[in-house]
């Protein structure tokens, strides 16, 4: 592969292997976490106080949404983010599985809610540059769900209709675009 350079505007990708393939597209969702500012945003709204996850919190966030985008399920999956080079093309360091752990079982009840303002932001954000309905009418779609959860004293889940132990999230999003308001 050949050198990369950390200036968005002039990246050059190149493969000497025809088995190679990239990582779904890392590089322009590093260049959109940059210009919404998630690192900086994260960082200011999210206080995990004395907790032992609360340092890098804003790097924890995108290594998280990074390993969301390559279909990460469980927290080792983040793992594949630093393998290669992967690490030279991102704009922030990658944090290893057992700190993103530490990161998220800081979390209470009122991170969450630190966390919804996060994505409240970046949301508004994405919108204002385009990404909203625009004068088009705003359909908002709600429908619950059922997440299944393993082990009886899970705070908030029972058995539902369906006869699943787990929790019943309300789900909003835009109805045009699938795209997740609130949970």
């Amino acid at each position: 592969m050949q050198k990369s350079y950390h200036n968005s505007n002039k990246i050059s990708v190149s493969f000497d292997d025809d088995k190679s393939v990239s990582g779904a597209g890392l590089v322009l969702l590093d260049k959109l976490a940059t210009l919404l500012g998630i690192e900086k945003a994260a960082n200011e709204k999210i206080d995990l106080g004395n907790a032992p996850g609360r340092a890098n919190v804003g790097r924890k966030v995108l290594t998280l949404v990074n390993s969301l985008a390559l279909g990460g399920e469980c927290i080792d999956d983040a793992d594949v983010l630093r393998s290669g080079s992967t690490e030279k093309v991102l704009s922030h360091k990658v944090m290893a599985p057992s700190t993103l752990g530490t990161f998220l079982r800081s979390f209470t009840f009122g991170n969450v809610r630190q966390l919804d303002s996060l994505f409240e932001e970046v949301l508004g954000k994405a919108w204002t540059l385009g990404a909203g309905p625009g004068d088009n009418p705003l359909i908002i779609d709600i429908d619950s769900t059922i997440v299944e959860v393993y082990g009886k004293e899970k705070e908030g889940s029972s058995y539902c209709y369906t006869k699943v132990l787990g929790q019943h999230p309300l789900i909003a999003t835009r109805a045009q675009t699938g795209e997740v308001l609130h949970i």
